[in-house]
């Protein structure tokens, strides 16, 4: 669209409307029985045959999804030291639900203005993802801008740069920027420091670094995977609905792409998550259409989907907030729900996460009890929720986890990216104060014990 789209422009073929009833759903879901779309959106809206959520119905969903997670995972809740090291926010794909990107054009050396942004260098990625390992941590996650001078690797350098049409492939040189941003396997590189697990590259930006070739996902993967890559996360998704996409994200991958890029990681050998980003536009079928791709995905790549990471809508400082074509995000409810929906929809996926980021810590701690096993990260740097608005902060020590975790009785658990290797806490055997163990240098010490610069979580709204 020339004009920016309103809710006027929303007429969905999609909508939640059903033949099944609430009651059929929920004794399928405490059955054990695989749901369908028709059932799962039942529960997500507590029932189609009356207006708003119902409020006993809700707790019964919840009572529900949280004997399923009992069963499945037990009393632990798991959590990961980990960073986010984002590499640049330079984008113009122009996503509406965005407020992470900065204008590409606006770090350009030629560009007479200001850019709040950021680009690092693959040295400034190396000496940060350094100084966090020392500290104990044993993730990186990376996930950032697509730099219209960022490429694969040399190779693919050197056929952006022989393009005949470079702006349809969206590339410019690295010169024209004051930053450049190095290829992403220099990132890759730079980032796997004395063995720490790099969790990086989404769908969205593998279709980057493929752009103006015709190599397969898999390809690019496995040369990802050789410069470092361990994980691939599996946002990008936001809603794998077309009919949402063309609204919120018209320039970004399709649902087909997605899927495509997901089958490619893992055909290379890498461990994947999975994500949705709900409460924007969409409606309760769009988000159980979701569920049941993402469920398809996993059944065909034999379980290499991690976990399932429902992101809800932080619409503050977004374009659809400012356009006035949402007037606010999920609710509440919504949230709960759609913790719940996701554990009883999802069974062949183990681990749902709850957002500390997203919920704040009461909001959070609550999803534990809905059907959530995993309570996300350290992070020590979250920049894309607080850029849309979110007012959660950017870090969570252990010592938080410990005693949050503890005070819902529930075990608190550190645990390594793929769940493999667990450390379970023992608040009155084990400390306080409590720090990472899992690590190439971990041995203990609290995170942001003697913390330098360079890693200090953020104390503006940079992002």
């Amino acid at each position: 669209m020339d004009r920016p789209v309103t809710q006027a422009d929303l007429d969905f073929e999609h909508v939640p409307e059903t033949d099944q009833s609430f009651e059929n759903a929920l004794e399928k879901a405490r059955d054990g029985e695989r749901l369908t779309v028709d059932d799962g959106v039942e529960l997500l809206t507590t029932g189609t045959d009356t207006d708003g959520i119902d409020r006993r119905r809700k707790e019964l969903v919840l009572e529900a999804a949280d004997r399923r997670r009992a069963e499945v995972v037990g009393e632990e809740v798991t959590f990961i030291a980990n960073l986010n090291n984002n590499v640049s926010t330079a984008c113009n794909v122009g996503c509406l639900f965005c407020n992470f990107k900065d204008a590409a054009h606006t770090f350009e050396s030629e560009y007479d203005g200001e850019t709040m942004g950021f680009t690092k260098t693959p040295a400034e990625s190396r000496e940060i993802v350094r100084d966090a390992v020392e500290r104990g941590i044993y993730e990186v996650t990376s996930v950032s801008g697509l730099h219209p001078g960022f490429a694969l690797d040399d190779e693919h350098l050197e056929l952006l740069e022989e393009h005949p049409f470079p702006k349809a492939v969206n590339y410019k040189p690295p010169e024209t920027y004051d930053t450049d941003p190095g290829t992403y396997v220099e990132q890759m590189e730079a980032m796997s420091v004395d063995g720490v697990h790099v969790h990086s590259m989404t769908p969205e930006e593998a279709y980057h670094a493929r752009r103006g070739t015709d190599w397969s996902y898999e390809e690019v993967y496995s040369r990802l995977k050789a410069a470092g890559l361990d994980t691939v996360p599996g946002t990008a998704a936001e809603i794998l609905v077309d009919e949402v996409r063309e609204v919120i994200c018209p320039g970004k991958i399709s649902t087909e792409g997605w899927l495509e890029a997901m089958e490619g990681a893992a055909e290379a050998g890498l461990g994947l998550t999975s994500t949705i980003m709900y409460g924007h536009v969409e409606n309760e079928m769009h988000r159980v259409m979701h569920l049941e791709r993402i469920r398809e995905l996993q059944d065909r790549l034999d379980g290499a989907i991690t976990e399932f990471v429902p992101l809800s809508f932080i619409h503050q400082n977004t374009p659809l907030f400012e356009h006035d074509v949402v007037s606010g995000g999920a609710s509440q409810d919504e949230d709960e729900l759609m913790i719940a929906v996701a554990r009883l929809f999802l069974d062949n996926i183990d681990h749902i996460q709850s957002s500390w980021v997203k919920y704040g810590d009461e909001g959070g701690l609550k999803m534990l009890n809905c059907g959530a096993d995993d309570f996300m990260g350290t992070i020590l740097s979250e920049e894309i929720t607080k850029r849309a608005g979110g007012e959660y902060g950017e870090f969570r020590s252990f010592d938080d986890y410990v005693e949050m975790i503890s005070s819902i009785g529930r075990v608190p658990v550190e645990r390594s990216t793929d769940y493999e290797q667990r450390r379970v806490i023992d608040p009155d055997a084990d400390g306080p104060p409590f720090g990472p163990r899992l690590g190439p240098k971990a041995d203990g010490t609290p995170i942001l014990e003697g913390a330098s610069s360079a890693t200090r979580a953020p104390t503006e709204a940079d992002d």
